[in-house]
């Protein structure tokens, strides 16, 4: 017989969980979405991209080796809720240094266990992903089903002023300074800064809302517009600023939410998919190259390949369903892909984009 305390997940649509509470009591809401990786929940909770939303895992046991300090990719825990199968009360890894079901609590989480999560994502992937609500504190669907209607839609959200940095501040390079990046810091994760530094680049990162000539003024011999969460089309003052960017002949590179604003930037148009793709296996086409990789992906809007203009190509696709999954100017230094290539958690497959980075400014230098 279980002791634990009840909590439930209702959808916007009326779908109901019941199931036991797991992490900190109370309630929240957020769009429901899910995330198909095996491990590297540390991460994916502290991934700035999820904020805004409610995040079940579809592999069935997570929190078995627990977490630990190292595993970070932000300042704070960013979902709005965790949805498990079951979640681990063993913690079996010698760099463990809390619980999953502590970490939950010590960040004020509310999450849901022991519900039939297989149900859970047939049902998104067959209705779309949509807003719910998990509370321990009202156990009556009815009544937090009204609450959930009315809480915000992501469509039309801007979510990366919630995110982003206070101020400016300077990520060193590992091992000798060869290039200075800024990098938006619409909500990066600390990986795609070890990945710069890795390869000599000192990094500045910049709030979301700073203006193209702040940026021309730290003299960056590239910039980077991070990963991040809502709607990419709410940010049409970001768009402003990328667009003059691109005009400085100054190599840019932009992963997820960055490479839908360039799309938006160059007079593209994005849009929602139906439940998104979140995971450590989405497979995507290098139509430069031929070959295939596999990556790791967390985003709900996508660039529409049929509103780019003649001088925006086209340079990845996702294979799944066809999707724009990378693209480049043909003119100007400019590219940028809709997935994760810091890979935290996910395989490396994509690391060479951050080399690709490096040559364009190895050639811009060599031009000045």
């Amino acid at each position: 017989m279980s002791f634990a305390k009840k909590a439930i997940l209702v959808l916007e649509d009326g779908r109901r969980f019941s199931g036991e509470s797991f992490g900190a009591d109370g309630e929240t809401f957020g769009e429901m979405v899910f995330n198909t990786s095996m491990s590297g929940y540390q991460e994916i909770l502290t991934d700035p991209s999820y904020a805004g939303q409610i995040v079940c895992m579809t592999y069935p046991l997570i929190g078995n080796y627990g977490v630990n300090e190292e595993d970070v990719e932000s300042r704070s825990i960013w979902v709005e809720g965790f949805v498990v199968r079951e979640a681990s009360r063993i913690t079996s890894n010698f760099r463990s240094t809390m619980s999953l079901q502590d970490y939950l609590i010590k960040n004020n989480i509310v999450g849901i266990e022991h519900i039939d999560t297989r149900a859970l994502v047939r049902h998104i992937r067959d209705k779309g992903a949509m807003r719910a609500a998990i509370s321990t504190v009202d156990l009556d669907a009815k009544s937090l089903l009204e609450r959930v209607l009315a809480s915000p839609e992501m469509a039309n959200r801007e979510l990366a002023s919630a995110v982003t940095v206070d101020a400016n501040y300077d990520y060193p390079a590992a091992d000798g300074e060869r290039f200075h990046v800024v990098a938006y810091d619409f909500g990066v994760k600390t990986n795609s800064l070890r990945e710069f530094a890795k390869f000599g680049c000192r990094i500045t990162v910049v709030p979301s809302d700073t203006s193209a000539d702040e940026v021309m003024a730290l003299k960056p011999d590239g910039i980077f517009l991070s990963n991040g969460p809502g709607d990419p089309a709410s940010m049409a003052a970001v768009v402003d600023e990328i667009k003059k960017l691109t005009q400085s002949q100054t190599p840019m590179f932009g992963i997820c939410l960055g490479h839908q604003l360039i799309g938006e930037a160059f007079g593209g148009s994005t849009y929602k998919l139906k439940f998104g793709h979140r995971g450590g296996n989405q497979p995507i086409k290098d139509l430069t190259t031929g070959k295939i990789e596999i990556t790791s992906q967390n985003h709900g809007f996508a660039v529409d390949a049929a509103s780019l203009p003649a001088d925006v190509e086209v340079t990845h696709i996702n294979l799944n369903d066809h999707t724009v999954a990378g693209l480049r100017h043909k003119t100007l230094p400019v590219f940028s892909v809709q997935y994760h290539p810091e890979s935290a958690p996910g395989p490396h497959d994509s690391e060479y984009l951050f080399e690709r980075f490096i040559n364009l400014m190895n050639v811009s230098a060599a031009h000045t």
